[in-house]
């Protein structure tokens, strides 16, 4: 049974999801390479995620590689008829790890073929390209061409929609004129809100904004404001930091990852959470 409040639901393409999502990166190996330390508790992890309601799983093939989308296949299909599994494109990994780009024709669409294959789908319902232009940020500079090839595999059937991951505001517009983008991906938490002014302009324009890294770089001050609205709603401060992004805009979709079942039913009892306005006034003057 779901413990997610249905109300809080937005669309993704012509899909309608619960908006807190569940992230797969975690299930991999230490850094997001090889596979899990116990895959038998990854399995549990997907399988109680979709059990407690959520419809919205994000990963990509090039985690592990290979291994979060062979365990969500394992775990999961047949897929439940509701579930929008959204993968990314863009990187390839190393064989001792390390991320690299990978935005030719050639390696976009490998990277598609790879996750139809490891996902056991026919179609990919949602496929993120992630800009390379710089891993750990968004930074400037034209996703035309690597769009382009995306676009092209979508008018042949292999993918329904499109979204774009670490993009700037720039970036967008310019993808928007090659194809309609469904959602955007990127970092975005009560301590990172250097997106507020693209999440409002996807808002009004009716275009997901997907927060990852939901619970990451919390400072010392940060901290201490959430304890304390934490302590005020008898709720944990991890899920005071997801109720925030939840009620932030209700485009927003947190896809928080754990390896963990106690950490998973943690973060889906967020869900649940509403923040008085003063609490949420509170943490939005500690950002």
């Amino acid at each position: 049974m779901s413990n997610i409040p249905p109300a809080r639901t937005f669309a993704l393409g012509n899909r309608l999801v619960n908006r807190l999502g569940y992230g797969a990166m975690q299930l991999a190996g230490t850094g997001v390479f090889g596979p899990p330390k116990d895959k038998n508790e990854a399995l549990a992890v997907l399988r109680e995620a979709v059990a407690q309601g959520v419809n919205h799983i994000d990963t990509s093939d090039f985690y592990g590689p290979h291994v979060t989308n062979q365990l969500i296949q394992e775990a999961l299909r047949p897929y439940p008829e509701d579930l929008v599994i959204v993968t990314k494109v863009g990187a390839k990994r190393g064989p001792t790890g390390t991320v690299h780009p990978a935005m030719s024709r050639q390696e976009l669409t490998q990277a598609v073929y790879d996750n139809l294959r490891n996902l056991g789908v026919d179609v990919l319902e949602v496929v993120n390209l992630r800009s390379m232009l710089r891993d750990d940020a968004p930074t400037d500079g034209s996703i035309e061409a690597p769009l382009t090839v995306i676009a092209d595999l979508q008018r042949q059937g292999l993918i329904r929609h499109i979204g774009l991951s670490n993009v700037t505001g720039a970036q967008v517009a310019e993808g928007r004129k090659i194809c309609d983008i469904v959602c955007v991906q990127n970092l975005y938490n009560l301590a990172d809100r250097s997106d507020d002014a693209l999440l409002e302009r996807l808002a009004r324009d009716g275009i997901a904004y997907v927060a990852y890294f939901p619970l990451g770089g919390i400072t010392q001050l940060q901290s201490a404001k959430l304890a304390d609205v934490a302590r005020g709603v008898g709720a944990t401060p991890m899920q005071v930091a997801l109720a925030w992004l939840l009620q932030r805009s209700p485009n927003v979709l947190p896809i928080p990852g754990t390896s963990s079942l106690a950490h998973l039913r943690e973060n889906l009892a967020a869900a649940a959470l509403e923040l008085p306005a003063s609490a949420v006034k509170l943490l939005d003057s500690v950002g």
